[in-house]
């Protein structure tokens, strides 16, 4: 350890002879001489860095790797070109009479007579069944007497006129007294009438519940008659089909029992299901031989003009990024285009779609593994079936040319 040493400046420096100063000097230090050997090494490693690149070159950087281009995915494509097709409305409905009517009994009384049974065709005021008429016909008889009686006094009391015996006061009371008879009368003789229950319109009893013997109260429903020619098929036109659909176009009309009839398109409602937002439609469908019941449910088909569409299998429509029904078709470039479409028409073996070019050709196989802008490596159908044929055949044998 150095010991620290106290000294003043002019014990330092030492006086000159003749009292002239002299510098410190510091040769003898040790430390001094440490710090020039320290400083003398640095720079030789210095010296020797730099210089290592001229001695020892660094080895020469390898050239990177060229990169792979990536191969295009190969797809089988086919070439279709639109066609004029008949655009087709199709909807679910069920079938309706054309009238319903619930038969009431206008008065009360016994039932007396069933004259007609469920499901026989009527005729408009057949009758269907007898009340008991003995009260009704009690008070028709009753009637008729107090009309002849009132019309004795009206012929009195006008002869009595013509001689100048009465007076005109008692000819009125006469004739508003006869009057008011005949009007009893009428009375009786519709309630008489009404005893008797009679079909509504033309059509079918398709229920009643009656049996002889049996009181029914004035107002009850004793049946249900229907009037099912023609029927009146209901069905729901979703708003952007409702521009396509008017009264007076031919329906094709396939009911579930799988019988077809043709009908006409008879009403278009104007407004809007509040719950739905569909617009309800008619379908007028003759029924003269009552052979279709109401009830059945259908399926409509409307033409509606003609377009142009391409006819697909279901298997190469897929959804684009956001869920729309599309087409993935290859353009002059070999990239692959996507196609929004609109299924027009169903068919048991493919599908009538538009949206896509007159000219196109479509990708039938692979569209599940390349995307939209994607190059790909295209091919024919046919060419296509003849290389998976040409792989898979037997080992020494040859494929058919």
């Amino acid at each position: 350890m150095y010991q620290k040493q106290d000294f003043n400046a002019s014990e330092a420096e030492g006086a000159a002879p003749g009292g002239a100063r002299r510098p410190l000097e510091f040769d003898g230090d040790a430390g001094s001489a440490r710090s020039k050997w320290v400083a003398a090494l640095l720079a030789l490693m210095v010296i020797g860095w730099m210089a290592s690149g001229y001695v020892l070159p660094a080895p020469p950087e390898q050239a990177a790797a060229p990169v792979q281009p990536v191969e295009a995915v190969a797809v089988a494509v086919r070439d279709s070109r639109a066609e004029e097709v008949t655009r087709i409305f199709t909807a679910e409905g069920q079938a309706q009479p054309d009238r319903r009517a619930a038969i009431r009994s206008e008065t009360g009384g016994e039932v007396a007579e069933i004259v007609a049974r469920k499901g026989d065709m009527l005729e408009a005021g057949a009758v269907v069944a007898r009340l008991s008429t003995r009260e009704q016909e009690a008070r028709v008889t009753q009637a008729r007497e107090a009309v002849a009686r009132a019309q004795r006094e009206f012929d009195n009391a006008q002869s009595l006129l013509d001689r100048g015996v009465a007076t005109q006061d008692r000819v009125t009371d006469a004739r508003s007294d006869l009057a008011a008879a005949e009007a009893q009368l009428t009375q009786a003789e519709e309630a008489a009438e009404a005893a008797v229950i009679r079909a509504p319109f033309s059509g079918r009893l398709d229920a009643l519940s009656l049996d002889e013997g049996e009181f029914v109260a004035a107002g009850a429903e004793i049946g249900t008659m229907l009037d099912s020619d023609p029927l009146t098929v209901v069905i729901q036109v979703p708003q952007q089909a409702l521009s396509r659909i008017e009264p007076g176009q031919v329906a094709q009309v396939e009911f579930i029992t799988g019988e077809t009839r043709e009908g006409e398109v008879s009403y278009v409602s104007a407004d809007a299901a509040s719950e739905t937002r569909t617009f309800e439609a008619e379908i007028t469908v003759p029924n003269p031989d009552g052979a279709l019941a109401s009830g059945l449910s259908a399926q409509i088909r409307v033409p509606t003009g003609t377009m142009r569409a391409h006819f697909v299998s279901p298997a190469i429509l897929s959804l684009g990024t956001d869920g729309t029904l599309g087409v993935k078709t290859v353009d002059a470039e070999d990239t692959v285009v996507f196609h929004p479409v609109a299924v027009e028409r169903a068919q048991t073996d493919g599908v009538w779609v538009s949206g896509l070019p007159d000219e196109a050709r479509l990708i039938t196989v692979g569209q599940g593994f390349v995307s939209h802008g994607e190059k790909v490596a295209p091919s024919t159908e046919t060419a296509r079936l003849a290389d998976v044929a040409e792989a898979e055949a037997p080992a020494g044998l040859e494929s058919p040319q």
